[in-house]
């Protein structure tokens, strides 16, 4: 469970009330202003309530909580703030509201007064479902689920990406160079905005004068540009800082560019990068990344489970990625962040209030509640027949008909190892895999044996994260085992790029005469290898 009291304006509650915390916001230019929503589904703000940012209806500070009546009990999915500063809510129905500064209508409801209560977002947007929002210093973006962006606010750098540098007072779709393309993910800057396609490509628009923009120079850009250098990467997420940026691709690998005054790209020293350049992190690859527009901090999280951080922590420069004991990234912002704001919506795991997906996770290999066993290498691991049959066909096939009229409550599995066969079983219940890329080859060749196709594709993405010198002849040799095409070309080119180290690794010393054969004669024909 994430500790809401690491954030200092939450020392304010008694312990009851952070008790009560499900989903909480940190925001404001010192970290005054908190937001969060109850285990009630009640949203209650607290702190200075800078430019009417609470939403409370007046412009007093607040050190008790106070509940924001215009919102009634509409389920929230998450907060975005802005420098002013101002706010969007966005709720799990895809309506927008914003409240707070309001200089540069940034809150898109056509004037420039400021916000003292939440108000709907409906210009443009009505009958659209909004499924994520962001802000930056005094602009706004927000992503329809049809895939299209939405940009109003402040416009000075061009980060509304409409053309011009004209303030614009109501959302207007960005349509310059993105019309037909399908955005799945946005992020902003301070005067900056970035957005991701589902074709993995990344565009970026306005303010660029550090090279936050990606596109190899530091012209602003008043319509979305595409970063070319990143062609090829399937990129799924990205982020911004104050004035930089990192995107995440589908393999683990992670990209960085900008603004670098305070290492906050990681890449060892203080160079601001125009384009996109690799953070190599010595064999492991990222699951996710974080920053905050209101900070020059930067966090990660690996396959591992560690948490990094590097760029401004507590005013010192890191400039090379810091293994910190922490238990996620968001930690990362309560703890070492100027202020000490949230990089996105908060959302505590509490066991009174547990999704289906966390009470499923809850009750695997739960022997009290489980009415199967299945003994592999020696070790039981507890399942549920309903669960099983409901999410693998295999089971289903198995359970049919009159399987159980023997009372049989126990299977042994011999043909797979207990780390692979307690993966597939925990995928069923929580469809994430944590295994490194070599047990993932063993759980490759069980989803081809069972026909599981999403299994199958989250092996290979794991192993494409986990590929190494030292590994990827072996990664090569089981993915042409398992007529994984994609990932074979994938651990091929990883080969042909590391050629001279990987053929002399053990592993490739290990092959057998036929496979090297088959392997050099291959490498020749790609014109990258003399032997």
């Amino acid at each position: 469970m994430l500790d809401v009291g690491r954030w200092p304006i939450f020392a304010l509650l008694t312990p009851d009330e952070r008790a009560s915390v499900r989903q909480a916001c940190v925001f404001g230019p010192s970290g005054n202003e908190a937001i969060y929503v109850t285990n009630q589904g009640e949203v209650y703000a607290l702190g200075t309530n800078c430019s009417s940012c609470l939403g409370l209806g007046d412009v007093a500070g607040t050190l008790e909580p106070r509940r924001i009546e215009g919102l009634g009990l509409k389920k929230v999915r998450s907060i975005s703030f802005g420098s002013g500063p101002h706010v969007l809510l966005l709720t799990t129905e895809g309506e927008v509201f914003a409240w707070g500064h309001n200089g540069y209508s940034q809150l898109g409801n056509g004037s420039a007064h400021q916000g003292l209560i939440p108000s709907p977002v409906s210009t443009n947007l009505a009958g659209k479902r909004v499924v994520q929002v962001a802000c930056g210093s005094h602009h706004s973006v927000a992503l329809s689920d049809d895939g299209e962006v939405y940009a109003w606010g402040y416009n000075n750098c061009g980060q509304v990406g409409s053309g011009t540098t004209a303030n614009q007072a109501t959302p207007r779709r960005v349509t310059a160079c993105i019309q037909n393309k399908v955005a799945v993910a946005i992020a902003c800057g301070q005067t900056s905005s970035m957005a991701v396609f589902d074709n993995g490509e990344v565009y970026g628009w306005g303010y660029n004068g550090n090279g936050q923009l990606g596109v190899g120079n530091t012209v602003n850009q008043p319509t979305p540009c595409r970063i070319a250098s990143l062609q090829g990467m399937c990129i799924v997420q990205v982020v911004c800082g104050y004035a930089h940026t990192m995107a995440l691709a589908d393999d683990g690998l992670l990209y960085v560019w900008g603004a670098n005054a305070y290492g906050q790209l990681g890449t060892g020293n203080k160079v601001n990068q125009q384009s996109p350049v690799l953070l190599s992190l010595d064999r492991e690859r990222f699951t996710e990344v974080a920053a905050c527009h209101f900070a020059n901090l930067s966090a990660g999280r690996t396959q591992t489970g560690q948490v990094y951080m590097w760029g401004q922590c507590r005013g010192q420069p890191v400039v090379s990625p810091r293994l910190m004991k922490l238990p996620s990234t968001d930690d990362v912002f309560a703890c070492f962040s100027c202020p000490p704001v949230t990089w996105r919506l908060l959302t505590l795991d509490d066991e009174d209030h547990m999704t289906v997906s966390q009470s499923m996770k809850r009750e695997f290999d739960n022997p009290e509640t489980g009415d199967l066993r299945f003994l592999v290498e020696g070790q039981s691991i507890y399942v549920h027949k309903a669960i099983l049959k409901i999410r693998c066909e295999h089971f289903r096939s198995m359970f049919q008909s009159h399987w159980n009229e023997d009372g049989k409550e126990e299977i042994e599995i011999k043909q797979f190892s207990y780390p692979v066969y307690r993966a597939f079983l925990e995928y069923l219940y929580t469809d994430t895999v944590t295994l490194p890329p070599e047990d993932a080859i063993g759980l490759l060749d069980l989803a081809t044996s069972y026909c599981e196709q999403g299994l199958k594709r989250l092996c290979q993405q794991i192993i494409k994260q986990g590929i190494s010198v030292e590994n990827a002849v072996m990664l090569l040799d089981a993915a042409m085992k398992y007529d994984a095409k994609e990932l074979e070309e994938f651990c091929f080119r990883f080969c042909m790029n590391h050629l001279t180290a990987v053929t002399q690794t053990d592993s490739f010393q290990r092959l057998d005469e036929n496979m090297i054969k088959d392997f050099v004669v291959r490498a020749a024909r790609n014109g990258a290898f003399k032997y």
